[in-house]
């Protein structure tokens, strides 16, 4: 009986103190961990924090939001594990998403060591349009949940046609946000007379929806000790692919990098015009997330725009 009462009395003890902590709890469960042998700030963005977790079944990568619920994870995790299961570029497997008993929630993926540099262009436009070719949606465009870019809300309603699903969900959210936050109705006016003209710009394209990563800036694309290419932190939806380098402002593509992409890709007709459309919805949310700073390119998109159009 003592031999017994040796065993449980320390279990029921770890239980009680895993229970306040769910990210231990599944880490020394499913996670297969016996022991977590250190933990280490890993700095994260202006929205969440990240730690990694060592333990002796290896290392874990953890985000934790000590203010929003589980849902924006959930966004997440089903993105990374759509992108996971294409089979093409490297992205961090999702594990667990839960809350945390103080308030907020948690992931937990898979650690990946990064390398020194940010890897191969050239591999890098190459694996990403392998992945937008392999999956493809018979739902149309959209997603399966609502996610967030940045911390905008993104809405992702399915929708059959994807003009009609840019205009609504992308360019005319965020254009009815800066009228709602900053009460600007002259962006907003603008805004709108590009979305009655815009389907101009898809003349002789073929459009289909592929899976994207929806946020893919330099902060988002790394690669692995091999030099092999890793993006995380999406905003995944299916959409039009052209609309994956929308922030293509800050994420450095260069020549090798679209040549290899259009090499499986083909580059579509129109593509140019089109170009300054997707950066648009970055622009807006940018004006929605950081201020007016953003305000004038935005701006000048859509005047440019409403030139050529003659709208």
């Amino acid at each position: 009986y003592d031999q017994c009462r040796s065993l449980v009395s320390p279990c029921s003890w770890l239980l009680a103190a895993m229970s306040d902590d769910p990210i231990k709890e599944w880490i020394l469960t499913e996670g297969k961990a016996t022991q977590i042998t250190g933990t280490s700030s890993i700095g994260g963005g202006c929205i969440n924090a990240a730690q990694r977790y060592d333990t002796d079944a290896g290392s874990f990568f953890v985000k934790t939001n000590r203010r929003i619920g589980p849902a924006m994870f959930e966004g997440e995790a089903l993105g990374l594990k759509a992108m996971y299961d294409t089979k093409s570029i490297r992205v961090p497997l999702p594990y667990k998403v839960g809350s945390l008993p103080t308030g907020g929630s948690f992931i937990i993926m898979e650690f990946i060591q990064f390398g020194r540099s940010r890897g191969d262009q050239s591999a890098l436009g190459r694996k990403l349009a392998e992945m937008h070719k392999s999956a493809k949606s018979d739902k149309g465009y959209g997603f399966y949940v609502e996610n967030t870019i940045g911390s905008t809300p993104q809405i992702n309603t399915w929708t059959a046609d994807w003009i009609e699903f840019y205009s609504k969900h992308r360019l005319g959210y965020q254009l009815k946000l800066i009228s709602q936050r900053f009460g600007d109705s002259a962006i907003y006016e603008k805004g709108q007379r590009l979305i009655e003209k815009m389907h101009l710009l898809f003349d002789g394209a073929v459009i289909e929806p592929c899976l994207l990563h929806g946020d893919l800036w330099s902060g988002n694309i790394s690669a692995d000790a091999n030099g092999d290419p890793v993006i995380l932190d999406p905003a995944c939806y299916y959409g039009h692919n052209e609309a994956e380098f929308g922030m293509s402002w800050c994420a450095g593509f260069g020549g090798d990098f679209y040549s290899s992409y259009f090499e499986v890709m083909p580059k579509q007709p129109g593509f140019e015009k089109r170009r300054d459309l997707y950066l648009l919805y970055h622009y807006l949310n940018h004006y929605n997330l950081f201020g007016s700073g953003y305000r004038s390119s935005a701006m000048s998109i859509i005047d440019d725009y409403l030139r050529m159009l003659k709208a």
